[in-house]
């Protein structure tokens, strides 16, 4: 622990926010980059991210959209907000709850956890930021994904 947490946890937060920024650049589905990414790529960023986070996060996430061959898609929840807009550190924050809530829950390594959120359901309410869903109580968003619905 350096810091007000946990220093992987905040290498996690890292990682959900630079996948984030980097679907908003990209105007993709925030699983279509994980995926894009893939779990090596994946777990460079989060292992390495003290010093990716030390970095401009423009060439950070430029060099993974390169290397990883992102192209500019059509979806872009940014402009389709009808209100205040999350940052990247926000949903980044949202993100790492999530993925914690499922490696603790399920067993499941932390890249593991990741993907598995970004690849459910519960991904793309948290990235409808005409609900509310992305800020509700981090138990209710883990809830929604073990449970395989919302209530």
């Amino acid at each position: 622990m350096n810091g007000r947490e946990d220093r992987k946890e905040n290498d996690l937060f890292f990682t959900c926010s630079l996948i984030e920024y980097i679907a908003r650049k990209t105007k993709n589905r925030r699983a279509d980059v994980a995926n894009a990414l893939g779990k090596t790529a994946i777990s460079k960023i989060y292992d390495l991210a003290d010093v990716y986070h030390s970095d401009n996060i423009d060439c950070v996430s430029d060099h993974f959209i390169n290397s990883a061959k992102i192209t500019v898609g059509s979806f872009d929840n940014v402009s389709a907000a009808k209100y205040a807009v999350p940052s990247h550190w926000d949903i980044g924050k949202v993100y790492k709850r999530l993925v914690l809530g499922i490696a603790r829950e399920t067993g499941m390594d932390i890249v593991d956890a990741l993907l598995a959120a970004y690849n459910s359901f519960v991904s793309d309410k948290i990235d409808d930021y005409n609900s509310s869903f992305y800020y509700e109580a981090p138990n209710n968003i883990l809830n929604a994904f073990l449970d395989g619905r919302i209530e």
